[in-house]
């Protein structure tokens, strides 16, 4: 079966890596265009790597990108974290058309940012899918689906990491060799049924110390290590990662109650939390005790001002 990948950055590379190690016929790559900087995308540097056609078109609605993709002539399309837009008209190429990754529980949680959503949600539990994608945004037909756990404490970088990017590897290898069998299933999403987020972006990732601890715990994990929640301490942006919750309840929503060890415990609304690792503006990721020695951060200081 001759099958052509999409994608792009590390998950992408890795579904190519294994398809070559399955000894599957890989006959082109896709990926974006180079940024400003010049340096290559991970899955386009293991193309090179290993001597495979490399297409980085700037949109795949140009009929000289769908004529790339005839020339090659695939049976099956591998889209692997994908940021362009492709039309069926391309889509449906391949003599098995193509299937793509999507990190969440369809039709729960479409769209870009669809890790971030259900930790900050406070949702238990997440997933991902290997879909049919059409002409909609997240909307096809799914193949198959993987659950995984939301525990109290991960953060987006665990669930991802641990669970998503991994288990969203062996689905693809499992979805081809569906594919390949003529097993794989087209199971209809319900139209009137689940979500649809836009991007977690820094707009979304101010904290309110107002809100309900809880909210406040799923909103800094939710977005940790992207975009990173954010408050304001002196009327500069100060990015806050790591965190737990803290013990106190006492202070008002803001304030810094303790001063510890490893951190120092801001109160919200029926709680505190424990802030471990910090980014201030221009700066880079620091443990908050060498933060607070630079700052003079102290218990009665405000965050959020």
């Amino acid at each position: 079966m001759r099958i052509i990948v999409n994608g792009q950055q590390a998950f992408g590379r890795s579904v190519l890596e294994e398809l070559l190690e399955r000894n599957e016929n890989v006959v082109g790559v896709f990926t974006a265009p180079d940024d400003e900087s010049g340096v290559h995308d991970p899955l386009k540097l293991c193309a090179i790597e290993n001597d495979l056609p490399v297409f980085q078109p700037r949109s795949f609605r140009r009929d000289s990108v769908r004529e790339q993709v005839q020339a090659l002539k695939p049976d099956l399309c591998v889209m692997a974290y994908v940021t362009l837009f492709v039309p069926e008209d391309v889509l449906n190429v391949p003599t098995h058309g193509t299937i793509q990754y999507h990190p969440s529980l369809l039709p729960m949680h479409k769209g870009p940012s669809s890790i971030n959503w259900p930790i900050i949600f406070g949702e238990k539990e997440t997933g991902l899918s290997i879909f049919w994608p059409d002409d909609g945004l997240d909307t096809g037909p799914i193949l198959l689906q993987k659950e995984v756990a939301i525990g109290p404490d991960d953060t987006l970088g665990s669930v991802y990491f641990n669970h998503l990017y991994p288990l969203g590897v062996d689905a693809m290898m499992e979805s081809v060799d569906l594919v390949r069998k003529g097993s794989a299933p087209r199971v209809e999403q319900d139209g009137d049924a689940g979500t649809y987020e836009g991007w977690c972006r820094a707009e979304q990732a101010e904290i309110d110390w107002s809100k309900p601890v809880e909210e406040v715990y799923n909103l800094i994990r939710g977005c940790n290590p992207q975009p990173g929640a954010w408050t304001l301490l002196n009327g500069e942006r100060l990015q806050i990662f790591d965190s737990r919750r803290g013990s106190s309840g006492e202070g008002k929503p803001g304030e810094v109650v303790r001063v510890g060890d490893e951190g120092v415990e801001v109160a919200t609304s029926g709680g505190s939390i424990e802030i471990l690792r910090v980014r201030p503006t221009g700066g880079a990721k620091v443990h908050v005790p060498e933060f607070v020695e630079s700052v003079g951060l102290k218990a009665g200081s405000v965050l959020g001002a």
